[in-house]
């Protein structure tokens, strides 16, 4: 890990976080991970005080705490584990999902530099008004309401001066403590930490490219067109770069204010409806979907239409995926366990499971459901049980489904919270079927088998060729069989261990040996220089034996 931090200004934000990581009671985590042994090395000194207040809270809430202290970044991780309900249980994405953005914003002269530089001009020029008070701040940016010339309200969201350097710092340690967590701590393996970094660091980098964003929400802006009841913010790409995002104002009622809601006179089951038709459309018919649709980022305008911001986090799903969730739903809905089984399993891609077991689990799942009204089925809730099932077997889902999971689970309940009647499955009826039909369309059907035609016969076609090239090869002796065998790894590292070991002791007793002999064959006329000799040696040997004592001390302590 000395080797990977590579900088030694790493080495403060690593103290900070193994600091926070104590103070919640995660010290037996810092010790395991070598974080310790890594700042005491530095001359680094770590308070090992647990705080028992801290030791009270339950697991879940005390990581989501220190999550909220590390900062930004981790804040960050904690709103992408929050879609991973293929990992967590309810508790620990409950917690996730509590993490807020909402920080203290900085003030307008720390900001005002940047936003010049990234104008091209100073900011009074730029626009008729601009309010310096921040009219919102989150961990990687902050936001200010202005107006142009024209009059026009726009909203600038300008990121924070600096934050970048933090942000990759972050990226680098988190990227080599998962590394240290899955070789160290088996335990939490299972969770797949360096693959959950990977696909934060993915989503994190994106997200911090406003230019991006705004190319995000113009694809969707332009999937919506002839939709008058969705708004999605004009983007002002004069403006606009990777740190600074210029959009229309968007006037409506926050999606968490109900009451504002009633007392503007709103249908709250029409906005129930509208909302879910505008996000189904997103996953099902289009492909691109806003990932995060929670109350914070949606709005309803007091002509009944919906406006929707931050696409920052956006999914994406193939249309052989949408047919996939098609599948799995409607077999949710209609009891097959058989299909629902199979999509699991495309899904686990060539995980070994136990099949008839899953599909008999699976069996006993949907047949509580047998005879249920449609409109009383909660499809939110049968997809957090069917990925609690994929937990028990240790099956994970790829990031765009755990991301569409996350969305369905977090657009029924906000259809919940408008309507207690909102009847998600009849819904997302007539979106599935109408992905079933463009499956089996002829059209769609001469497609897929024009396609597989052409792929057969290029296949036939390169194939006499392919043969000659392998058999050249074979001729030539260039052929080579790679054989693969990382559970015998481990054991050659031992045995390469062992070798350096037994000749270091070699060496150690040649030295030995030859120094007693230099030293005995010291006449009464002494040679200062056989003396020397002769003490070099020993302390050689010394040397030696200290290195082969502190090697098996460290093997003991990884074992």
């Amino acid at each position: 890990m000395w080797e990977a931090l590579g900088t030694v200004r790493d080495l403060g934000r690593l103290q900070e976080i193994a600091a926070v990581l104590i103070r919640y009671g995660f010290g037996d985590v810092v010790r395991r991970v070598g974080l310790a042994d890594v700042l005491q090395r530095a001359g680094r000194l770590l308070h090992w005080n647990d705080s028992g207040q801290m030791l009270q809270m339950s697991a879940p809430v005390r990581v989501r705490r220190a999550m909220e202290d590390l900062g930004p970044t981790f804040v960050k991780l904690g709103q992408v584990l929050a879609t991973r309900v293929d990992l967590f249980p309810p508790e620990w994405i409950d917690q996730f999902s509590e993490l807020q953005n909402a920080v203290p914003a900085l003030p307008y002269d720390q900001v005002r530099g940047q936003l010049e530089a990234d104008l091209g001009q100073p900011p009074e020029q730029a626009f008729a008004r601009l309010e310096q008070r921040p009219m919102a701040a989150a961990s990687l940016a902050q936001a200010h309401r202005a107006w142009l010339h024209d009059g026009t309200p726009v909203v600038l969201k300008v990121r924070r001066p600096g934050i970048r350097d933090v942000v990759e710092a972050d990226l680098r340690l988190l990227a080599r403590l998962a590394e240290i967590i899955e070789a160290r701590l088996p335990d939490l393996r299972r969770y797949r930490p360096s693959e959950v970094v990977q696909q934060f660091t993915r989503s994190l980098r994106r997200e911090m490219d406003f230019a991006a964003e705004c190319r995000n929400a113009e694809r969707i802006a332009g999937n919506f067109a002839g939709h008058p009841e969705v708004l999605i913010p004009r983007v002002h790409w004069q403006w606009t770069c990777e740190s600074l995002n210029v959009q229309d104002f968007v006037d409506g009622i926050p999606g968490r204010d109900l009451q504002a809601v009633d007392a503007a006179g709103l249908d709250r089951v029409a906005l129930a409806h509208t909302g879910a038709a505008i996000i189904l459309k997103m996953v099902l018919d289009d492909g691109c979907f806003h990932a995060d649709p929670h109350p914070g980022n949606i709005f309803y305008l007091r002509d009944g239409r919906i406006g929707i911001i931050d696409f920052g986090m956006v999914g994406r799903l193939s249309e052989q995926r949408r047919f996939q969730v098609a599948r799995l739903l409607h077999g949710l809905v209609t009891q097959d366990p058989e299909a629902v089984t199979d999509v699991l399993l495309e899904w686990a891609g060539g995980v070994e499971v136990d099949e008839s077991r899953l599909q008999q689990d699976l069996g006993s799942f949907v047949d509580q459901y047998r005879g249920v009204p449609l409109k009383d089925l909660r499809i939110g809730l049968m997809l957090g049980d069917v990925t609690a099932l994929l937990r028990q077997y240790g099956l994970t889902l790829p990031a765009d489904l755990a991301l569409m999971i996350k969305t369905f689970l977090t657009l029924e309940g906000m259809g919940r919270q408008l309507d207690p009647d909102f009847d998600m499955a009849g819904a997302a009826r007539p979106f599935l079927e109408r992905i079933m039909r463009r499956r089996y369309a002829p059209r769609a059907v001469l497609r897929r088998g024009r396609r597989s035609l052409l792929g057969a016969l290029d296949l036939a076609g390169d194939l006499p060729r392919d043969m000659r090239r392998l058999l050249q090869a074979a001729r030539r002796g260039r052929m080579r069989l790679m054989v693969d065998t990382p559970g015998l790894k481990g054991f050659g590292d031992q045995v390469n261990r062992a070798a350096n070991r037994l000749t270091v002791g070699i060496v150690t007793a040649a030295l030995i040996i030859g120094s007693s002999i230099v030293m005995n064959s010291i006449g009464s006329g002494s040679n200062r220089w056989l003396l020397a000799l002769g003490v070099a040696g020993f302390l050689g040997a010394g040397l030696c034996g200290v290195w082969i004592l502190f090697s098996i001390w460290r093997s003991g302590r990884r074992s």
